[in-house]
């Protein structure tokens, strides 16, 4: 562990393996981003990340996804659901349904630490954003809340400074993006936003790494994290240049 003043400060942060999307088992039933994978995560003393996305009636669950189909008994985007009807749906495996936000803390009462992702459709509306700030505020265990898009944590930071925050980030050359400008692919890949989205923490895909941009971050004292490991190698390897592990489908060491 290096020690800086940052760190010192986030030492809560990246204590842990962090568990992506939970400690899941399709096997036994524990599907990812689920209550059985939460437990899970806790029984095992790990740190638990998990996504949030935006319901039909402005609520935030916890679900991957932009659409349904690949993990739940029905069809269609998220945003087309209301919370309550998106908890009607059954899982493809197990017998969890989708949790709200207040159910998800309710569930972990600060016995692990959150490491939360808010969803982005790339449309610039911040009502997830603004609604899992005023949730959280209410919160006392630790967490902190992370986004690909730069412009939800650009968000975060005038709204809840004091708010642990971080930017999930890649080289950003997936297809994914394509739906973005040019302009702005280039901007994120080269973390252009960091005077508006103050980060604390950068998450990092593993294998873009080394890559000057986060190396720099690194060198100044700024906690990394990466994802998602697989096994012990990538573990490693990821360690080389990060403080933590995001894993899944293995048990670190």
């Amino acid at each position: 562990m290096r020690f800086t003043p940052q760190l010192r400060a986030l030492e809560w942060l990246v204590s842990k393996p962090i568990a992506h999307r939970g400690l899941h088992d399709e096997k036994k039933g524990e599907v990812e981003n689920s209550e059985s994978a939460f437990a899970q995560a806790v029984k095992s003393g790990f740190a638990i990340e998990c996504d949030l996305q935006l319901t039909a009636d402005g609520k935030a669950v916890v679900f991957h996804d932009d659409e349904v189909d690949r993990v739940l008994d029905g069809k269609g985007m998220v945003k087309s659901f209301t919370a309550v009807e998106i908890q009607k749906l059954k899982f493809r495996r197990g017998k969890d349904r989708v949790q709200t936000l207040p159910e998800l803390l309710d569930q972990v009462d600060g016995k692990e630490t959150l490491v939360i992702e808010i969803k982005s459709l790339w449309d610039d509306d911040m009502t997830l954003t603004r609604h899992v700030i005023d949730v959280l505020t209410h919160y006392r265990g630790p967490f902190a809340i992370m986004s690909f898009d730069e412009n939800i944590i650009a968000c975060a930071a005038a709204l809840a400074p004091h708010m642990v925050r971080g930017i999930t980030a890649d080289r950003v050359t997936d297809p994914y993006y394509n739906i973005l400008p040019v302009e702005r692919r280039i901007a994120m890949q080269t973390m252009q936003h960091l005077p508006r989205s103050k980060p604390h923490f950068v998450s990092y895909y593993f294998r873009d790494l080394p890559f000057a941009p986060i190396g720099e971050i690194r060198r100044n004292g700024f906690p990394i994290i990466t994802w998602t490991i697989r096994n012990e190698a990538q573990a490693r390897e990821a360690l080389r240049y990060s403080d933590q592990i995001t894993f899944e489908n293995y048990s670190p060491a």
